[in-house]
Formats: C-alpha cells, structure tokens, sequence
C-alpha cells in the first residue's frame, strides 16, 4: 500500500556550508521519547547539518523529559516551562518542579510560556486568558530570577503579550518563538532587543502570511533565529507533512530567497544568535549519552 502523499517526509536537505540551529523543536512529539528513537532523530538532524536543536516542554512531563534529553545528547538543549493553554496545571507544586529544572545541566530558557487566544475557543481545557496572564508573568519573573532566556508562545495575542512584557518588565534575553506577527511586532521587536524565531510559517503563501512575510523579510540580521517547531509548521512546499529538525535548512533556504540573502549566511548568523542567545557554548557537556541509556 502506498504512503499518502501528506504523510510522506520531506527529503532531507542538503546540508548548509556552516550548518544550522533549530532555535524551537518538540523532540518527545516527534515521537522521540525513547532512546533509540531519539538517536535516530538526531542523526537525520545531523546528516542535514543541524549541529544543536533547543527542544521545549509544554507540560510537566514535557519538562522533565527536555531536561533528561538535553543531559543525555550534546546536539540537544532544553527549554522547560507550560504551554500557556495549560496555564490551570501552574500549581504551586509544579512552579517549584519546574524551578529546580531551570537549575538542571543544558537547560537553557524558560518556556514556552505567553497567551494563546486561538484554542481559548477552540478546546474546553485550553485555560482562559486571565489565568495564561497569571502564569506567563510568573515564568517571566522565574526567566528574570534564573537569568534564563524567555521563549514567548503569541497566538493571537500580540497586544495582550506586549502588555504583559511592559507591566512585568521582559527579561533580559527575550524569544518569540514562531513570530507570527507583522511589521509593526517586528519593529518592536528590533527597538527592544527581543529575538524573533521563524518557522515554517513564514514560508506559507497563502494570503494570510503575507503580513508575517513582510516582517520576517524586514527584521534585523542579528535579532533572526530559524526554527521547525517540529512536529509542526514544515515549511513550503512540504507543508502538512511531517515535520523534524533536520527540516530546518529547508526553512533557511526558503527565508534567505524572502530576504534576498545567501542561505549560507542566514544559516550562519541565525546559528550565532541562537548560541548567544541561549548561551549554548557555555553549557556542559552531557552527563550520559542515548547510546549508553539504550543499552541499558
């Protein structure tokens, strides 16, 4: 029986001359969570010149699993805190769980947290807005507390993101994972120093990207980061296929044709930021390896 088209992955792409950092992958949703699978994962990222992946929790477990995998693989690094639509599980117990995993080896930004207006009336469980406000504001003071990067999740919700930032005050390193807005948001962005990380979505050509098009064409070299936010997002002319990091050059290219600039380039400066901004090359190496945990 054959494959369905859509549900064919993308081809991995040549590698770019510098390789490349995915700024914002979901390795456990890429179905990664066991170890022999996650080496596989990593090895396709790697044949594709992905040198490091920031892979980000959106729940408790999440979290945890970020943190082992970020300890256990020098090609991945973590970002652990709770979506903003599961803002209700913000319980006193797991603020202080994910506290002490921004203390863990290789665990570099909080979050992704922020506000989501999109699933607000789309999912019964999604919390409301005034309960994601609450729990974004905290992980903004535990980023500033931590001295750790923000990873904002903003669906729907740029002016209710701007607010909470100016009354909370942005940390010092500030991400917008997946930028979905619009020239007005990108020079925000560039006025106060925050990062915006591109996806998939910038690559879409339909009608509705044509506002983020503009942005992302427009937004300062050294603010750029490139991302899959896998296993979502692939970019054109892939999209609703499968998604993983080794995606990302696909991404690079199709963004550095947007900005009128060498994909090489764009790979390079987007990695550089991603290390800068996360502080990748300060980290320690991994305390274990998946090879070692899959033979155990």
């Amino acid at each position: 029986m054959k494959q369905h088209a859509d549900r064919v992955p993308p081809p991995v792409p040549e590698p770019l001359a510098h390789g490349v950092v995915d700024a914002h992958t979901h390795l456990d949703a890429c179905g990664a969570t066991e170890p022999e699978v996650l080496a596989q994962v990593l090895d396709r990222a790697t044949q594709a010149g992905v040198t490091a992946m920031v892979t980000t929790a959106d729940d408790l477990d999440s979290a945890r699993w970020a943190a082992w995998a970020a300890d256990s693989d020098p090609r991945v690094f973590a970002a652990v805190g709770l979506h903003p639509t599961r803002s209700n599980d913000l319980t006193d117990d797991a603020r202080r769980e994910i506290e002490a995993l921004t203390a863990l080896p290789r665990v570099v930004a909080v979050g992704e947290s922020g506000m989501d207006d999109y699933w607000t009336t789309r999912r019964e469980d999604c919390a409301p807005l005034a309960v994601q406000r609450e729990a974004f504001a905290w992980h903004i003071d535990l980023a500033k507390r931590t001295g750790l990067p923000l990873v904002v999740h903003d669906r729907d919700a740029h002016d209710a993101i701007l607010d909470v930032l100016s009354a909370e005050g942005a940390p010092p390193t500030t991400v917008f994972h997946c930028f979905s807005g619009g020239p007005e948001l990108a020079r925000r962005c560039a006025d106060e120093g925050w990062y915006a990380s591109l996806s998939g979505t910038a690559t879409f050509r339909n009608a509705n990207a044509a506002d983020l098009r503009r942005a992302a064409a427009w937004m300062p070299a050294g603010l750029v980061l490139v991302e899959t936010d896998a296993p979502f997002l692939t970019p054109h002319p892939y999209r609703g296929r499968p998604n993983e990091p080794y995606v990302v050059p696909h991404t690079v290219r199709a963004l550095a044709e947007l900005r009128d600039e060498p994909a090489e380039r764009l790979a390079e400066t987007s990695a550089d930021n991603a290390r800068r901004a996360f502080g990748l090359a300060e980290q320690p190496q991994p305390s274990r390896s998946v090879a070692r945990e899959s033979a155990e």
